[in-house]
This record gives C-alpha cells, sequence and structure tokens, in this order.
C-alpha cells in the first residue's frame, strides 16, 4: 500500500503530495481554528437526531460481478461489488438510484455525516425513491485482493484538508476562499474530521483499472435490477459514463456531483499567482480511459485529437481541452439525460464548465448544468454530501429529477 505520490492522480486531482513544510507553516492556524471549534462544537454534536423513521417494503444487501482466480493457496473471487439496496414502503418512483462514491470513500458518504445528520440515502427513500449505495470493486464491503487488481495509493490527512475539509487555508486554487459549508474546523483532531478520516479507504493505484472494474460490475447491477438513474461523485462519474455507455437501454439519466476531469487532460491547482497548469492526458476518450463508443467510429489504433481553448472568459477559471472539429458524437449518451452540479469552493469550481462543454460538443445537448451559488447556495466545498447543507442540495437534485422523470 502506497501514499500519494508526487505529481500523482487522486479523485480526479494531480497535485504534490502534502509535505511536512506546508504543515509546518500551517500548524499554528490550524492549531488556534481547532481549539475554537472544538470549543463551540462538543463531541456530542456528532450523535445529532436522525429524522422520522422511515417505513421500508424491503432491504438487504448482494453482489455483483466478480470471478474466481486461481493462487497457490486455492480459489478466490475477485471484483465483485457490494450493493445495499432499501425499497420504501411507499414506492412512489418509476426508476430506482444507484449510488456512487468517489476516490477513496464507500457508500458511507449517502448513509449520513460524519457529524450524525442525515445522509442523501436517506433523502431520497423519504421521497419515494428505491436506494442502492455501493462499494466499488476492492474497496470497504467489496473484497480486496492484491493480488488479483494491484497495489493501493491512500491519502494522507493533510490532503483531506487540503482537498475537501478546510481548502479555504491553502488557497490552491481562486474559490478555494469561499468555503464555509463543513461541519466543523475540517482539520486532524476536530472529532468530526476524525470520523471523515475513520472511513477514507485505500484506493486502486490504476485508475483505469478502477474504472473497468466499475464498468463491469455496474453493468452486472443494471442487468439485474433493470433500468436505473446514476447518482456518480467525483471519481465514479468516470465509472457512470462507461456503464451507460455499455448499457444505454438501462442507464434512464445521470445525476454527476462534480465529475471527474476536466476532460482529456489533468490540471494541477498550484495556487496563485498563475492557479492552473495543464497535467498528463490521462482521458483518452474525453471522459474516460477505457473506450467509449464515438460516431464516427474510431479506426483500430486511431485517438481522438484536442485542442485547447485559447480563453476561458474570466482568470478564476482553467481553459478547457475539447475535440478538433468536426467533434465526434457520444452516440450511447446522447439520449441520456445528465445533471451535473457544481458547488461554489470546490477545486472542481475552475473547471467542470468544461465537462459540460465536452459533453454538449459531443452530442450530450440534454444536460443540465447547475452551479449551486447560482441557486444562492454558497459556501460548499466537493463533499456537498457530507456538508451542513446537505439536504438543501439534495432538495436540489430531486428537484431536477422531479421534472425530468414523472412519478408513477
Amino acid at each position: 500500500m502506497k501514499s500519494l505520490p508526487k505529481n500523482g492522480r487522486f479523485d480526479a486531482a494531480v497535485e504534490e503530495a502534502a509535505g511536512s513544510d506546508i504543515r509546518k507553516r500551517h500548524k499554528g492556524a490550524l492549531a488556534l481554528a481547532l481549539g475554537l471549534a472544538l470549543g463551540a462544537q462538543p463531541t456530542a454534536h456528532l450523535h445529532a437526531e436522525a429524522g422520522p423513521a422511515i417505513a421500508l417494503a424491503k432491504q438487504g444487501y448482494f453482489f455483483v460481478g466478480g470471478h474466481y482466480f486461481e493462487t497457490k493457496d486455492g480459489r478466490f473471487m475477485s471484483d465483485q461489488m457490494y450493493v445495499k439496496y432499501q425499497i420504501p414502503l411507499h414506492h412512489t418512483h418509476s426508476y430506482p438510484l444507484v449510488l456512487f462514491s468517489g476516490g477513496g470513500q464507500s457508500g458511507l458518504n449517502y448513509e449520513g455525516t460524519p457529524d450524525g445528520r442525515e445522509g442523501w440515502a436517506d433523502y431520497f427513500l423519504r421521497q419515494g425513491y428505491a436506494v442502492y449505495v455501493l462499494d466499488q470493486p476492492a474497496r470497504a464491503r467489496s473484497p480486496y485482493h492484491p493480488d488479483a487488481v494491484g497495489p493501493t495509493l491512500r491519502t494522507p490527512t493533510l490532503w483531506v484538508e487540503r482537498q475537501f475539509t478546510a481548502p479555504e487555508r491553502f488557497n490552491r486554487w481562486p474559490q478555494a476562499k469561499l468555503h464555509t459549508q463543513w461541519p466543523g474546523a475540517g482539520v486532524e483532531g476536530d472529532p468530526i474530521f476524525d470520523q471523515l478520516m475513520g472511513q477514507q479507504f485505500p484506493t486502486l493505484a490504476s485508475f483505469p483499472k478502477q474504472q473497468e472494474l466499475n464498468r463491469d460490475a455496474g453493468s452486472a447491477l443494471l442487468d439485474r435490477i433493470g433500468p436505473a438513474i446514476l447518482l456518480t461523485h467525483s471519481q465514479s462519474s468516470a465509472f457512470g459514463w462507461l456503464i451507460a455507455d455499455a448499457r444505454p437501454q438501462l442507464v434512464k439519466g445521470i445525476v454527476a456531483i462534480e465529475p471527474n476531469g476536466p476532460p482529456a487532460h489533468e490540471l494541477v491547482n498550484q495556487g496563485a499567482p498563475d492557479w492552473f497548469e495543464d497535467g498528463p492526458l490521462t482521458r483518452p476518450y474525453g471522459l474516460t480511459t477505457p473506450q467509449l463508443a464515438y460516431d464516427p467510429p474510431l479506426a483500430p489504433g486511431e485517438q481522438l485529437t484536442f485542442v485547447r481553448k485559447d480563453h476561458a472568459g474570466t482568470p478564476d477559471l482553467a481553459l478547457c481541452w475539447e475535440q478538433a472539429e468536426p467533434a465526434r458524437k457520444l452516440v450511447n449518451l446522447e439520449k441520456i439525460p445528465v445533471l451535473l452540479v457544481q458547488s461554489e469552493a470546490s477545486y472542481h469550481a475552475p473547471y467542470d464548465y468544461c465537462t459540460v462543454r465536452y459533453l454538449r460538443q459531443a452530442g450530450v445537448e440534454n444536460t443540465t448544468y447547475i452551479k449551486l451559488a447560482d441557486l444562492g447556495i454558497h459556501g460548499n466545498g466537493h463533499m456537498m454530501m457530507l456538508e451542513k447543507n446537505n439536504l438543501e442540495i439534495a432538495a436540489v437534485l430531486a428537484n431536477w429529477l422531479r421534472q425530468t422523470f414523472p412519478t408513477n
């Protein structure tokens, strides 16, 4: 198991690994913030009351996908995906929601929050949706076999603070200073942060391998349960595009929460004054590493051609990479409605618009782009499903779902 390497990638970010010099530089400020937070938020806050009981018609779990492999000490199963399902008694929606978590995360992201509040899974159950919550293959409740799938990466506390819980203290991208919604100090030693770190999992070092495993297991899940709406977050959006490409008749919609990106090339957040630097080409099919179906189709060995736009409109936005015209179309995704949601202060704020532009250029014209700040929802970071106003954001998603898909 390895730590995040220098300029390594994790959850759609190519960043330098957290260094001890940064830790020393911020030690005083972090200690002050922690003291204030602990004074204002007692540990009892971790046991916030849940809402009224939810009446269920059925619940349980199962595994999908996977295969047996041979070792010197016997046969084992790998690549299977754990799925927890809950079906409300008052089931009013035709399509269930399938909830994928992002890099280093698990289904726990939707089952509650680190400070004990209600999560998105319960919210959507109350709205009448059947809910399927997943653990990615080789993570959390989905067994990991290193001899079958390779090594893992793990994320240190300082990386989590910088990217997720306290980006305002590091100022690595222009919008970071707007972050206010994490429920606590967002630093090591704060009880809420410690709960979050307790649920961080090692992630496969090979992101292409992750995409293949989740495409196959996710396709097997839809083969079992039938048509569904995928809700993806960050890293897992790559899985959503791949599953939709493999099962276009079974994916009825995609809710992409700050999806893995930007298209084609990675983006390095490096702080002021230049803010952004292009990284390597890690998504040769625009949105993914494994192949997606395009029209006209790519010939064997042929690659997509990308061009870099020469302006972004404002200095707080990164420059986008798009297909060279005439652009090929994502033929299996064209008819699937997509909602892309972006928060105000996340590291995605500079570039999620690039993903929207790419989808529309590639023929996925039924793409709705919601910037939460435009709705008066301010201060959120990348982990919006865990932040103080998580249910307010869930209501935004529910509103789009109601408008897009009729109820029974």
